[in-house]
């Protein structure tokens, strides 16, 4: 921080994916709340929701006795509403505060009243996730509230209360109302109605300038969820987001110019140089392993080619249809100089449960065809499933000479899948390529994921991470282990073609070669960690703190 920047001295920051892995929001807060830890020493409360239970508890929280144990004895919440306080089992184990906030819902009709007086927040057509999400908000600012009147009320403390995405729009607009006191910062890290558009197959990118965001929040009936985010943004003394590629999207569908603030990663997620080669193996036999017993293919460690793509599940968002062509022209043009090419999709879906028979072929170390052999786990839904069905219609589950095969991982990779068993990051490594052919991305965290861990990455400029590596490296995978490539919505089948080409060429690289591309990626990681990007998060905390001053409030 520089002189001139005001520095908080407490920093509330509530998400749904406190403690709840879901999304790329999570490796944001996860991975910078080391670097927040160390600059404020316990000075920083993450707030998330506690949808856990004792048959189902969070596998990220540890809850302390000891912790806010003062505040806790006094804290007097509205009836029913129960939180629970630890630390988030990261690195940096920063104070967190969970929320059971079931019992808010007795005050939803009133609060959405309030909302509609004061911020003209829409909340009539909500569907979904919307009341789920403001009780969630409504109960962290709540929190927030208590623990400032109990600590900070002072008049001269600074104090500031972070909230993203529009999940957690109600609780800012809450504190905007009752404890005006407290700086606030907004980030959305996608807005609601871009993303709905993007979902719905509408061309986002070449007629942006002609939308209007509340006009086709009323085409996509998304009036409640837009008019939560337009005023959050609108109402928050520091609005923030993640790109340039969604700064752009901000000003032209809610109407305000966010100040960016890009996501950066930590490196103790990132194996030690002296067990970097050992994971790399451990991760590589597993996969190997899983691709044996289920296709029947004897795949060998040396002449096996591995790339994957991995994300949420948005089929066109996350470019997984690109990846399926791209994937198949692999397919029916790659001459097999010695290698088999492996390709992966770690996307979570409506998944059943880990398939018996593939389990127990590899319990007996079988190497047999399964029936269905280009997925791991069960589906509900195997007919409306998207990734499944291109699959499938493309002919790719079967491969005549055995040189290509693909694998639809469906289920999130958290150590317990029952098949794998190992997390996402401890695979990683054991990849030799990996391909996020984004169309919607306001960052990117899969493709700075791989380079950390050494894997060369394609993605495409559309996504904040590409239009960062444009702007401060050279592009290429020999220069920065990475491949941007320049994405709209008229070039699908371009991308198709420049995805496979340069996989087939990462797959003709060997020996001091293929290292040096591994080592740029690894280095080009080096320069998005938080140590570098958190001085714009601090610019947006004294934003928000300038803004409250200037508003000629004590904070």
């Amino acid at each position: 921080m520089t002189e001139t920047t005001e520095k908080p001295d407490v920093i509330f920051e509530t998400s749904w994916e406190v403690c709840n892995k879901v999304g790329g929001i999570y490796a944001v807060l996860s991975t910078k709340a080391k670097t927040l830890q160390n600059d404020f020493k316990d000075k920083v409360i993450f707030i998330g929701p506690d949808i856990w239970s004792k048959e189902n508890p969070c596998p990220f929280f540890k809850e302390s006795k000891t912790v806010l144990q003062e505040w806790r004895k006094q804290a007097v919440f509205p009836l029913g509403m129960e939180v629970r306080v630890g630390r988030w089992d990261i690195p940096g184990r920063p104070i967190v505060i969970l929320v059971d906030y079931k019992a808010l819902f007795t005050y939803k009709d009133e609060l959405y009243t309030q909302m509609w007086n004061k911020f003209c927040v829409d909340s009539l057509h909500a569907y979904g996730d919307y009341d789920e999400s403001c009780m969630f908000a409504y109960g962290a600012a709540l929190v927030i509230e208590s623990i400032y009147l109990d600590y900070y009320n002072d008049g001269k403390s600074r104090v500031v209360a972070h909230f993203n995405e529009w999940t957690t729009g109600m609780g800012l607009l809450y504190l905007k109302s009752h404890m005006p006191s407290i700086a606030t910062v907004f980030t959305t890290h996608a807005t609601s109605i871009g993303r709905s558009i993007c979902g719905n197959n509408k061309p986002l990118y070449d007629y942006l300038g002609g939308y209007n965001g509340d006009q086709m929040a009323g085409e996509l009936n998304m009036q409640s969820k837009h008019s939560l985010e337009k005023a959050a943004a609108w109402n928050a003394d520091s609005f923030t987001t993640v790109s340039e590629v969604t700064a752009k999207e901000c000003a032209q569908l809610l109407g305000r110019r966010p100040l960016v603030t890009p996501n950066g990663f930590e490196q103790t997620f990132v194996p030690a140089k002296k067990d970097y080669q050992s994971k790399r193996d451990a991760a590589r036999q597993k996969m190997l392993q899983v691709a044996r017993a289920l296709t029947g293919v004897d795949f060998a460690d040396d002449s096996t080619f591995i790339v994957a793509t991995a994300g949420r599940n948005e089929f066109r968002n996350k470019g997984y249809d690109v990846f399926i062509d791209a994937m198949n022209t692999i397919r029916n043009t790659y001459h097999n100089d010695g290698k088999k090419v492996l390709a992966f999709m770690f996307v979570p879906a409506w998944v059943d449960e880990p398939r018996r028979d593939l389990a127990a072929a590899m319990g007996e170390g079988k190497c047999t065809r399964l029936e269905n052999s280009m997925i791991t786990h069960t589906l509900h839904n195997y007919s409306q499933d998207a990734i499944y069905g291109k699959i499938n219609y493309l002919g790719m589950h079967y491969s005549v000479d055995n040189h290509f095969t693909i694998i639809y991982v469906p289920c999130y990779l958290n150590g317990d899948d029952g098949i794998f068993n190992m997390p996402y990051y401890d695979l990683l490594p054991g990849l030799d390529c990996t391909v996020f052919a984004s169309y919607y991305e306001p960052w990117g965290y899969t493709p700075l994921e791989s380079i950390a861990f050494g894997v060369p990455t394609v993605t495409t400029d559309l996504a904040g991470f590409g239009q960062w590596v444009l702007d401060s490296f050279e592009n290429g995978f020999a220069a920065c282990g990475v491949k941007v490539l320049h994405r709209n919505d008229s070039n699908y089948n371009d991308v198709v073609s420049q995805i496979a080409s340069n996989v087939l060429a990462l797959i003709g690289e060997k020996g001091k070669a293929a290292d040096n591309i591994r080592n740029a990626a690894a280095a080009t990681s080096k320069q998005a960690q938080w140590k570098q990007f958190i001085a714009y998060y601090y610019e947006a905390y004294s934003e928000a703190l300038q803004n409250r001053e200037s508003q000629g409030l004590n904070i």
